[in-house]
Order: structure tokens, then sequence, then C-alpha cells
């Protein structure tokens, strides 16, 4: 248990995969002027990447490792993820339409988006051992921790942009330039994690 806390909170804070690993930026960036729309996104990211991790991690156990066919990794992983991308384009329409509405293209552009991929593949990377039950655990609970890290970090980037968009800055700075600006001082702050599991929990 004390490990998969562990994996948790590294995925979270330590790795985060927008901040730390610079994944995802595009939704990043689009979808974080609004809190409403950020948290949409990312409850949406966070179910996207636990069932990618639940389809892709056995499909290379089961079938593309014995086989030899790892080198069809990332197809496979892509048109998985694409799927389940409008399996959650379908629900969030038929029983969120306001939200379906309001995320607009970027509910699509999930398929897309680098951080479930990342997080599909590091997880094959990390945790696919011999025995395929506690890798697959491990594997599940870094998707999870990962997910989560996504909504932390679209939750404060929106929170960061409503108070920059209220404040007077040099016209050359309006717009992309002054986000920018604010997306680096943010993922400079996320730095000051490191090695924080590791006293915590070690």
């Amino acid at each position: 248990m004390k490990e998969l806390l562990a994996i948790v909170m590294a995925a979270i804070l330590v790795n985060n995969y927008v901040l730390s690993q610079f994944l995802g930026i595009c939704p990043f960036l689009g979808v974080s002027k609004k809190l409403d729309q950020a948290a949409g996104m990312s409850v949406a990211v966070i179910f996207v990447m636990l069932l990618a991790t639940a389809v892709t991690f056995p499909i290379q156990f089961f079938v593309l490792d014995p086989n030899g066919l790892g080198y069809l990794q990332t197809i496979v992983f892509i048109l998985v993820i694409a799927a389940l991308v409008q399996l959650v384009e379908i629900i969030l329409k038929k029983y969120i339409p306001a939200l379906h509405a309001s995320l607009g293209v970027y509910l699509p552009l999930i398929t897309t988006n680098c951080a479930v991929l990342g997080v599909c593949i590091s997880n094959i990377d990390n945790y696919l051992v011999t025995d395929f039950g506690p890798g697959f655990v491990q594997a599940m609970f870094n998707s999870l921790g990962s997910g989560l890290g996504f909504l932390l970090a679209m939750v404060l980037f929106s929170g960061v942009r409503s108070r920059v968009d209220k404040c007077k800055c040099p016209e050359c700075f309006k717009g992309m330039p002054i986000t920018l600006i604010s997306a680096a001082i943010v993922s400079v702050s996320f730095m000051g994690f490191a090695g924080l599991v590791e006293n915590l929990l070690g």
C-alpha cells in the first residue's frame, strides 16, 4: 500500500505530466480559461487514462510481446485511445450535453493528447514484468495519479489565468505570451516537489 501511495504522489507532484514532462500542453493551454471547462476536461482525461491503461497493458502483455509484435505498440495504443475517446464523447453528449458543448473541439483532441499515450507507454516501460498482477495494479495507480496530476495542473492554471486576465500587462505580452510565461512560472514551482515522495514515504 505504501508503494502504491508513493506511485500516486509521485505522478501527481514530482512527475506531473503537464508541468514536469510537458505532455498534454494543447488542452492545458486551450481549455484552462474557465474552471468548469478545465475540471470537465480533466475528469474526461482521467477516465480515458484509466481505461486506456486497463486495455493497453493486457494487450501488450498477452498479445504484442508473446507474438513479437512490440513494434506495433504505438499504432495499437493510438487506435485504442481513439476508440475510448469516442466512447467518452458519446457518453458526454448523451448524459452531460452542456459539458460536451463547452469542451467543443478539445474533447476529440484527447485522442492526440500525448499525455494519455505517454502514460500508457510509461506504464509498459516501468511496470510490465513477468508477473502480470502486481505490474497491472501499479500501472493503474500510476494512471490514476497521472490523471489527478493533470487535474491539479489544469485547476491551478485556470486560477492563475483568471488572475492574469484581470491584470494590466504590456501590450506585447497580452494573449498567448503572458499565458506561456505564467505556465512556465507554475511549472518552475513544481520543481520544489522533487524528492518529496522519498522524504515522506522513504
